[in-house]
């Protein structure tokens, strides 16, 4: 007959839980390190090869048919993915300042990354996103067709004063829009609708909004005096140590709406906030606005606070991808 587990044993059971996850990951990582580095040498060897006149497209062909007549157990090496590897060597040859965030993915997050991302800032860019996100293939090829790249680039996130002065951090976590497609919401819905599919599919939208984002409840009730106030969305953001309140409005921003998302955000200080945490940060995410107009809202805002919009549909890539070409041209032309 078996002893009784201890109270204590599971305290036990959990480090020791904890131990065999890193050190699955450890093993995971040196694996993963170990086949980029072995696709990376072939990839060098068939460029060189195809550049020399060696071998063409007929040779590796045959190549990968004598791969799995020889070795019929070593998968992954079509002729497909072997040009696969030549192009990754190509792509990053010129930059060896990328080998190590190179070696932190996957080799599908890097195939889906070098054969989509058209400079290498924009393949920098998911690749430090993909490593800090920890995003599936699937989050990775959302995000991409998102335009998440775009978006972060022709950004001008409208943060009030305080937020800027408090929160410097804030412009990396915050974007000035967000995509929800997800939601599958018809052009026209109530701010009901949209906060019941938000929960809904609460995971996706923390995937839109960044892994740091806790949630913590809907309809977060605050009492103040004798009156009851409900938050739509109450979130907290790890790194930045706070509590982050969402308000959704299904029309186009107007100034008074600050006055309520500020009147929250006082009563979670007094009243939420613990003390080692840091101010309360307010979201007022709409359907529409009027940059100049949230630019004179938050001129004078006292509280830590932004104004986003949301969209229904994946944004035209084509169109913001021109976008920002226009708005680098000019910037190179001025410079």
């Amino acid at each position: 007959m078996g002893k009784n587990i201890l109270p204590d044993s599971n305290q036990d059971f959990e480090k020791l839980l904890h131990y065999i996850q890193q050190k699955q990951i450890q093993v995971f990582q040196k694996v993963n390190t170990a086949l980029i580095d072995l696709y990376w040498e072939l990839g060098k060897i068939l460029s060189e090869k195809v550049k020399n006149n060696e071998w063409g497209k007929s040779v590796v062909t045959e190549f990968a048919k004598y791969i799995t007549s020889n070795a019929p157990d070593i998968k992954g090496f079509s002729d497909k993915n072997l040009w696969r590897m030549k192009q990754f060597y190509e792509t990053y040859v010129d930059h060896p300042e990328l080998s190590a965030l190179l070696r932190e993915i996957p080799w599908t997050h890097n195939t889906i990354i070098f054969s989509r991302c058209k400079s290498t800032e924009e393949r920098i860019f998911y690749i430090k996103r993909s490593i800090c996100e920890k995003y599936s293939t699937r989050n990775l090829e959302r995000q991409i067709n998102a335009s998440l790249y775009e978006r972060t680039q022709l950004g001008d996130e409208k943060l009030s004063a305080v937020m800027r002065e408090l929160e410097p951090r804030a412009k990396q976590v915050f974007r000035n829009s967000y995509v929800l497609e997800f939601l599958g919401l018809p052009e026209e819905h109530t701010e009901s609708d949209l906060q019941k599919e938000l929960v809904k599919q609460i995971k996706k939208f923390i995937i839109e909004l960044g892994k740091d984002f806790l949630f913590i409840d809907q309809e977060y009730k605050l009492q103040v005096g004798n009156s009851d106030f409900y938050i739509d969305l109450l979130f907290y953001h790890r790194e930045l140590q706070c509590l982050v309140a969402l308000e959704l409005k299904t029309d186009k921003f107007k100034p008074e709406h600050m006055g309520q998302l500020n009147f929250y955000l006082e009563a979670l200080d007094r009243d939420v906030r613990k003390p080692h945490e840091n101010p309360s940060i307010g979201i007022l995410l709409c359907r529409d606005k009027d940059e100049e107009v949230v630019e004179y809202a938050l001129s004078r805002n006292l509280k830590p606070s932004m104004v986003a919009e949301y969209h229904l549909q994946l944004p035209d890539k084509k169109m913001l991808q021109e976008k920002l070409h226009q708005i680098l041209d000019r910037k190179d032309t001025s410079e």
